[in-house]
């Protein structure tokens, strides 16, 4: 398991699909979740730290297990299998829970605690990240080099 940040809730222009990203920044992959809307709303608002008006689905597991003296150790993205993540959220009191993925960084999200992902998982979904400022950099370099000729090495006197 690799310790991973969640940079937050993307929309994808192309499909419209909702991601929540999780970085891994030691092979500095990213791995997108498809996500339903509800989820990604909890997830964006956690880390706003916007407070509801009445709680959410994922305040209220975060203030049972506060009420019953346990905490989320960690929430941890154990599997992939047919495009469907699977998570797992790890107890104080040693218990293990099935979660699906998006509602295991909701929790972690709202209890601070950390997300952990299956280093497979990272090495089967995860994307390089792409810095648009260098990519447009080196494209202007290529460009650069495609039509650069002796004479614009040589000094004007």
């Amino acid at each position: 398991m690799v310790p991973v940040d969640v940079l937050g809730v993307r929309q994808q222009r192309r499909d419209q699909e909702i991601v929540v990203l999780l970085h891994d920044g030691a092979s500095d992959l990213v791995v997108p979740i498809v996500i339903g809307p509800r989820e990604a709303s909890a997830i964006a608002m956690a880390q706003a730290g916007l407070p509801t008006p009445r709680p959410m689905t994922h305040d209220l597991l975060r203030d049972v297990l506060e009420a019953v003296h346990v905490r989320l150790e960690r929430a941890e993205i154990v599997a992939l299998d047919g495009g469907v993540f699977f998570a797992e959220l790890v107890l104080s009191n040693g218990a293990r829970l099935d979660s699906r993925a998006s509602d295991a960084i909701a929790l972690a999200v709202r209890t601070t605690s950390p997300v952990l992902c299956s280093a497979e998982v990272v090495a089967t979904a995860g994307v390089e990240v792409v810095d648009v400022a260098q990519e447009e950099e080196v494209e202007r370099f290529r460009d650069f080099l495609d039509h650069v000729t002796p004479d614009d090495f040589t000094a004007d006197d």
